[in-house]
């Protein structure tokens, strides 16, 4: 049965328990195809994900990560398993749910920006912003990832950096609990993608969302509490991090 949307799942605030996971994920499966076509991206995923950590998801590609962000994000229902956020039931919950789910608590950064054209900057923050339930302005938002200056830039006139940084602000502006980054920097070059991270890092300070962030860059473990390793569909290993170095001073 569908369970109710409560307000903690929808994202509204409440004090938090350090001991109970944000999610949790038990044999997590995902098969595509059938046959001899059949693809297994996920297979028996066992996870715990905890409120305000910020996660690195490290593996080749078809490892199985981008399958997991989606499961997380609510844009993709798993084979079989079942996977919880707070007190709802992803795996059970109706496409409204998961609407309300993603539109309240749930920030997604992608590779590519999938910014509008023809929208400025603010105008880009302000599409989230108008239909969120307690969103920071365009200009804060904005103002927390260094681009203060730029608000009624065009994306034509952006760098690419500022472009991913645009992506960021729009994604933290409903101050979601959840903040998904796919190759958030994979688009990018080294001097660049170090800015864009440190917005990402400051998001997750800041606003106190989990955070997770596919990467194929091994550097990048070090800016994270926990690492989780990814093979073949299944999560190979996880480390944890006893100090989470800052993006600045990472060797790249």
């Amino acid at each position: 049965m569908n369970q109710p949307i409560s307000a903690a799942s929808a994202g509204v605030p409440f004090a938090e328990d350090s001991s109970r996971p944000l999610f949790r994920a038990r044999g997590l499966t995902k098969v595509y195809g059938m046959g001899t076509a059949e693809v297994r991206a996920l297979s028996g995923v066992d996870l715990d994900l905890f409120a305000g950590e910020l996660i690195v998801l490290l593996g080749p590609s078809g490892s199985g990560k981008t399958t997991l962000l989606n499961q997380l994000g609510g844009l993709d229902v798993p084979t079989s398993g079942t996977l919880r956020y707070r007190d709802m039931e992803l795996t059970e919950a109706s496409e409204d749910q998961l609407t309300l789910y993603r539109r309240h608590s749930v920030g997604f950064v992608f590779q590519f920006y999938n910014l509008i054209p023809s929208l400025t900057a603010r105008e880009n923050v302000a599409l989230i912003t108008e239909i969120a339930r307690d969103p920071m302005s365009p200009e804060e938002a904005l103002g927390r990832v260094g681009l203060s200056p730029r608000l009624d830039h065009f994306p034509a006139q952006l760098s690419g950096g500022e472009q991913q940084r645009v992506a960021i602000a729009r994604a933290i502006a409903k101050r979601p609990e959840v903040l998904l980054c796919d190759e958030p920097t994979g688009a990018l070059d080294v001097r660049t993608g170090i800015v864009v991270l440190e917005a990402i890092e400051r998001a997750n300070r800041e606003i106190g969302a989990i955070t997770v962030i596919i990467t194929h860059n091994a550097v990048m473990a070090e800016m994270a509490d926990r690492v989780i390793y990814f093979s073949d569909g299944r999560v190979d290993r996880i480390r944890s991090n006893s100090h989470r170095e800052p993006v600045s001073s990472l060797r790249w």
